[in-house]
């Protein structure tokens, strides 16, 4: 079973509609282990209705929380303690895509961030960043709290309109691979997004 985590530098940057192309050109499976926030839909149905996947494929959350925010926060208003035992990567039959929770540094809980987690489970993770003003000073803090704890990044992937310079730069000074960019879709369905998936992406290798 091959892994990828799909993170990003920040919340609301496309990572969600990232993932679920990843799934389907992938063939294999999408999980979201902790969703928080379920208005007006959650990650996973977006999955469910842009990656072209069966519903077998689209594996149910660990935990489902109703509040928009912060893992560790949701988390404290719904009532609910979130425990890294639940939080162990499923068995498939096929590649498994992770979505990560908003950020990097994003806290799952008192004393565990998201980038700790990624550590835990020791996978390659994929960075998407925004292409415009600020990516470069984010992207970089998200690559080095990555190395920091010794998680394998298998590349970075841009998502908006094109900056050529910014596309260029943050690879360089980050050393890590450029997976390509995935632009703004003035409609999103699955068929299009497959498109320009395999058109804007190349998937890192094995």
């Amino acid at each position: 079973m091959s892994v990828l985590v799909v993170t990003g530098t920040d919340t609301g940057i496309g990572k969600t509609v990232f993932a679920a192309a990843l799934a389907g050109a992938l063939g294999g499976y999408y999980w979201k282990p902790i969703q928080a926030g379920v208005d007006p839909e959650g990650d996973s149905e977006t999955a469910a209705r842009l990656s072209g996947l069966a519903p077998g494929h689209i594996l149910p959350e660990a935990y489902r929380l109703t509040t928009p925010a912060s893992p560790h926060l949701a988390a404290r208003i719904d009532g609910v303690e979130i425990s890294l035992d639940r939080l162990a990567l499923p068995r498939v039959d096929g590649p498994l895509v992770v979505e990560g929770a908003g950020g990097v540094l994003v806290p799952v809980g008192e004393t565990l961030l998201m980038a700790d987690l990624f550590a835990h489970w020791g996978v390659p993770v994929i960075l998407c960043a925004r292409t415009g003003l600020g990516t470069i000073n984010h992207s970089l803090l998200s690559i080095a709290a990555l190395r920091a704890r010794g998680v394998p990044i298998a590349g970075i992937a841009f998502i908006g309109d094109p900056h050529a310079e910014n596309e260029r730069i943050i690879p360089v000074l980050g050393k890590v691979a450029s997976l390509g960019r995935l632009p703004y879709l003035p409609a999103l369905d699955p068929a299009g997004l497959a498109d320009a998936f395999a058109a804007g992406i190349k998937l890192p290798a094995a």
